[in-house]
């Protein structure tokens, strides 16, 4: 059996990016060095400080790099992050197959919040062999 357990970012600035991604509700399991584990949930997430070389490497595949996590309530999480002074561009919304939140961490990277409600769910269309 194979669990996935979590990937890891280059960042610019550590200090900078654990701040953002705790105030997510991500927790510091290690730190060490230019290295920081965070977990959330089962999951975890790595966060490897490079500075200038994330700029100026990463730039044109930031876009295709995405963090991908799951919400009980996206209005409440909203809300919340609005309350805390967390930078959301605007308000969750729906895209046909789900119902998500998207914002960008301080390298540019999305963090995607995907409805766990029922609400947000979309139901599968039938296809061959379903």
């Amino acid at each position: 059996m194979i669990t996935f357990a979590g990937l890891s970012l280059p960042v610019s600035d550590l200090d900078r990016s654990v701040a953002f991604y705790t105030s997510l509700g991500f927790t510091v399991e290690v730190r060490n060095g230019r290295f920081v584990l965070l977990r959330l949930d089962s999951g975890t997430l790595g966060l490897l400080e490079l500075g200038a070389v994330v700029d100026r490497e990463a730039g044109r595949l930031r876009q295709f790099v995405q963090v991908e996590l799951l919400a009980d309530d996206l209005d409440e999480l909203y809300e919340d992050f609005l309350a805390r002074g967390v930078p959301v561009p605007g308000p969750p919304r729906d895209r046909g197959f789900e119902r998500q939140l998207q914002l960008r961490d301080p390298d540019g990277f999305t963090v995607e919040f995907a409805d766990r409600s029922p609400r947000g769910r979309r139901p599968t269309p039938a296809g061959p062999g379903r």
